[in-house]
């Protein structure tokens, strides 16, 4: 809520009712009770977590059954991919996915600097982004010279800002559970 003191926030209102005779003459709001507008909600905590709605649950056993019937795919995959692929837009996919990374980077950095919650979700995004690229890079490097650069860019750069990102996204995910 707009305008409350960072101290103020889950605080409930609290009621202020006058009695008749407190109400009926002057001579009674001499004598008013002082009361403060707010004071600690003192709810017990749940001891388990709530029941997702239906919806949420049927959507999380549809992921799951897609991730599951994703499995024999990998098989078809590892066995019917050609070694070696010729790719119309190389340069576009790999500036594409820096890009995407740049811009995971300095969202989260902002949303960070800002105390934005919302940094949780571009961290682990963007950490997801870095992961891949540096995996990608690993993996259709050539041998000799570019792998040793690609591995040196994943161990030097793109999994230690992961790693950060992922930190992050995990810090402010048990920090608001």
């Amino acid at each position: 809520m707009k305008g409350r003191a960072d101290g103020e926030r889950g605080k409930t209102m609290r009621h202020l009712e006058l009695c008749k005779d407190e109400s009926a003459g002057a001579e009674g709001l001499g004598r008013a009770e002082v009361i403060p507008l707010h004071e600690e909600a003192r709810e017990p905590r749940p001891k388990r977590e709530p029941r997702p709605a239906r919806g949420v649950r049927r959507a999380g056993w549809l992921l799951v059954a897609c991730g599951l019937a994703l499995l024999p795919w990998l098989y078809v995959l590892a066995t019917g991919l050609p070694a070696t692929a010729t790719v119309a837009h190389w340069p576009v996919l790999w500036v594409g996915l820096d890009a995407l990374e740049a811009l995971g980077l300095i969202a989260t950095g902002l949303l960070a600097a800002r105390g934005d919650r919302r940094h949780a979700l571009a961290a682990a995004a963007t950490a997801t982004l870095l992961v891949v690229d540096a995996w990608f890079d690993a993996m259709t490097a050539a041998p000799g010279g570019d792998f040793a650069t690609a591995l040196a860019m994943a161990l030097g750069a793109e999994l230690p800002l992961a790693a950060l990102c992922g930190r992050l996204a995990l810090r402010a995910l048990s920090r608001h559970a």
